[in-house]
């Protein structure tokens, strides 16, 4: 049994969430490749392996395409599975699938295995779906696992999945034990690098994710796929209650493009192997796991937002003094999605009155008059005043790679935080055709 006193073990160690955990596209990919190598050594019990295979598309018979595979596997089946689904009303097949599974009374999963290139979204009636539990089953048959495979996909819109490719892919898959760095960099699409987050338990344990996302990112999540693995023993009602919640402090508060994928999928499977069980330890130990969780989700959510499509700044949007949380969000959302404001941003431009345009569309009763804006800790307004004389220094704020647009409403109590990035000509280009 954990001791009260160990309970403070459960703090995300500062080595492995650094809020600046994001590499800079101009450093060193070497000493990055040796980090991702450590944040993802997975937990006691899971295993991972992956697998590659070129195609051609059938809506495109006269290219050649590559594609992974990836998987986690646990070394025996277990019901305690969570998941977080995206809302969009066009969802891919493996979404399907996965909801189905976690939907069963006491499932039996054992692995998830995940492909990029291709999502698996509408490529014919019925024909996703077929596909999915295909390409699921093949890698139950290969690597002779006893629980149900969840499928994940992530890619373009709209074309097929090469099952025959994939399944032949699959009869290669192995596990093995250690770092899921593998299975990191197999799910990217877009992604400029790998991206994980750990954090440690006591008893050896340990909670680990992974997140591929860098384009059609907006809520609910993005074009997005994170796994997080623990092997401490944690119910499923808890498990998935911690998940949900984590998923809406994070994943949900992020924004690159405003665009809701049909994919965004984040699952976290729990076995028990490290020997704690979070359920049976005092009211504070649970409170700190959920932290934990909370902790892995955010840093995986902010690289994403900081890997966005061509992005060069990162950007906090805060906004205090709402009439409540739901118009603080409103706000936020306003400002951190407007293409004037983010265009601004890229520009390195400190244009307060797009910002303050926006907060005004969002109708939730602004008042210019009893309105604050601050870059960074810098007044830009006070009660809808200008302070012109910080000019100089707003610019420099902006100028930067990362910085944070205050607004305080002083209309009530309600406020919220969203992580925003600017907006470049490279993104148009890079985004004309799939």
């Amino acid at each position: 049994m954990l001791m009260l006193a160990q309970a403070t073990a459960l703090r995300p160690p500062a080595s492995s969430l650094l809020a600046n955990d994001v590499r800079d596209t101009a450093g060193d990919e070497a000493a990055w490749a040796s980090r991702i190598e450590a944040l993802a050594v997975l937990p006691r019990g899971f295993r991972c392996g992956t697998a590659s295979l070129n195609f051609r598309p059938r809506e495109l018979p006269d290219s050649e395409a590559s594609m992974n595979l990836g998987v986690i596997a646990l070394d025996a089946p277990t019901d305690l599975v969570a998941g977080v689904y995206t809302k969009n009303r066009l969802c891919g097949a493996p979404v399907t699938v996965g909801r189905e599974i976690l939907g069963r009374e006491k499932p039996q999963i054992q692995a998830i295995v995940a492909n990029n290139k291709v999502s698996n979204v509408r490529p014919g009636p019925g024909l996703g779906v077929s596909c999915a539990h295909t390409v699921a089953a093949a890698a139950k048959k290969a690597l002779d696992l006893e629980g149900d495979v969840i499928p994940a996909s992530t890619g373009v819109i709209g074309w097929a999945l090469p099952v025959d490719e994939m399944v032949a892919a699959a009869s290669t898959l192995t596990l093995q034990e250690g770092s899921s760095a593998k299975v990191a960099e197999a799910m990217m699409t877009t992604d400029r690098y790998a991206k994980a987050a750990r954090s440690e338990l006591p008893n050896g344990g340990s909670l680990v994710g992974l997140v591929k996302g860098a384009g059609m990112i907006e809520p609910n999540m993005a074009t997005m796929l994170a796994f997080l693995t623990t092997d401490a023993s944690v119910s499923n009602p808890f498990l998935q209650d911690t998940l949900a919640q984590a998923v809406n402090r994070s994943f949900n508060r992020i924004t690159i493009d405003g665009d809701m994928s049909t994919n965004d999928s984040v699952l976290m499977m729990a076995n028990g192997a490290s020997g704690l069980s979070i359920e049976k330890e005092p009211e504070s130990v649970r409170i700190e796991f959920a932290k934990a969780v909370d902790a892995v989700c955010a840093c995986l959510a902010r690289k994403c937002v900081c890997d966005g499509e061509k992005v060069t700044k990162f950007v906090q949007v805060r906004v205090a003094g709402a009439p409540d949380d739901l118009a603080a969000e409103k706000v936020a959302r306003a400002v951190a999605n407007s293409l004037l404001v983010k265009s601004s941003w890229y520009g390195s431009d400190p244009n307060w009155g797009r910002v303050v345009d926006a907060a005004g569309y969002a109708k939730v009763g602004l008042d210019i008059d009893k309105l604050d804006m601050q870059y960074d800790e810098v007044p830009a307004l006070i009660k809808g005043e200008p302070v012109q004389e910080n000019k100089g220094k707003w610019k420099e704020i902006v100028s930067g790679k990362q910085f944070v647009i205050g607004l305080d409403l002083n209309l009530g109590s309600g406020a919220c935080e969203i992580w925003s990035n600017d907006l470049s000509e490279e993104y148009v280009d890079f985004n004309k055709s799939e």
